[in-house]
């Protein structure tokens, strides 16, 4: 049985998701470059993605605690980049990949984040 805080992560990932695509899709609409949306949607999904998942999944406001969040959001790109780039590298299709990807991934963010992010205190 999967853990409630776990699946607490799932749900506002998928929140996350949304918030994000719909900030790069409003940035789209109004005109703006794609590498430039992707920029600050990517920017503004993770200082989003910051709050709901510091409140709503380990029950942590601590602003603080933002670095360290940005941090482990690079070394998730860093182990997507690299995972993709051996699959690719057995020419596995880069949209198998992507989705291959996605729930280890999520076991990885949801790790990082409990013991490097948002550790309880003791």
């Amino acid at each position: 049985m999967m853990n409630r805080q776990f699946v607490r992560f799932l749900l506002i990932g998928a929140l996350n998701t949304v918030f994000g695509y719909s900030i790069f899709a409003l940035f789209i609409f109004f005109g703006v470059h794609y590498s430039i949306a992707s920029l600050l949607s990517t920017v503004l999904g993770v200082l989003f993605n910051f709050k709901t998942t510091g409140r709503y999944v380990f029950n942590n406001r601590k602003n603080s605690l933002l670095g360290k969040f940005f941090l482990v959001y690079a070394i998730i790109y860093g182990c997507n980049v690299g995972l993709l780039k051996i699959m690719n590298d057995f020419s596995i299709s880069m949209y198998i990949a992507g989705a291959v990807l996605v729930l280890p991934l999520a076991v990885l963010s949801y790790i990082l984040n409990k013991k490097l992010v948002f550790e309880v205190e003791k």
